[in-house]
């Protein structure tokens, strides 16, 4: 089955609210351009150097995530054209994004990653420390941010009742931190669910999902 084909099967089941990013990670330009070709506009990446090789190689109207773990002193490479920053774990993280932003006279919008699964490995920070951040006065003076959603990722096993429970305690989260609005703060953007569990996600109150496999196939 071909990419485009994936990708048109996918987007004709998810509702009109949920944004697909494709997760282009490991896979060549070739294929993220037939994805672009069959109209799809956004893709995420891990890592960033990755991203900016495919970013100087493709059409300029595609929107490009960054969906990885990001280090601090990598930011300044991909400030000029990022989208979108999901992985957002920490205050310094927030600076660094928001100062490199300010040397392209852009704003930067942002997710913070909020730790939902049992395992070690996950990064993220827990909905206290997220609700303390977006309400502090350093918070409050980065003006080339925006934190526009939360970000979750659930825990990897096949017990599906363990991933809803994740996958509501986001949503929870979300609803609580909904009512702090700041001017550079409007959460709007819940992202979870991935190949595998995306239609729960959906059912949790997701509207973005992050999908590789199932558009371009297993991992090469």
């Amino acid at each position: 089955m071909s990419i485009s084909k994936n990708l048109n099967s996918l987007k004709s089941q998810l509702p009109e609210h949920v944004t697909l990013v494709a997760v282009s990670k490991t896979k060549p330009v070739s294929d993220l351009m037939e994805a672009y070709h069959a109209g799809q506009r956004i893709f995420g990446e891990n890592k960033i150097q990755d991203m900016v090789d495919k970013f100087e190689a493709m059409p300029k109207d595609i929107a490009w995530h960054m969906i990885g773990h990001v280090q601090r002193n990598k930011v300044k490479y991909m400030a000029s054209f990022v989208s979108l920053i999901h992985g957002v774990d920490n205050l310094k993280l927030l600076k660094e994004i928001n100062k490199q932003a300010k040397n392209h006279d852009r704003i930067i919008e942002c997710l913070l990653q909020i730790k939902i699964a049992s395992e070690d490995s996950k990064f993220g920070m827990a909905p206290e420390e997220a609700s303390r951040i977006i309400q502090s006065k350093e918070f409050s003076e980065l003006q080339h941010i925006k934190v526009v959603g939360l970000m979750g990722m659930s825990t990897f096993t096949d017990d599906m009742n363990q991933v809803k429970e994740e996958f509501m305690t986001l949503k929870h989260t979300f609803d609580n931190l909904k009512t702090i609005e700041t001017t550079n703060c409007k959460l709007e953007t819940i992202s979870m669910g991935m190949s595998g569990d995306y239609k729960l996600a959906i059912d949790c109150g997701s509207n973005m999902i992050r999908v590789g496999s199932s558009i371009f196939g297993a991992r090469s």
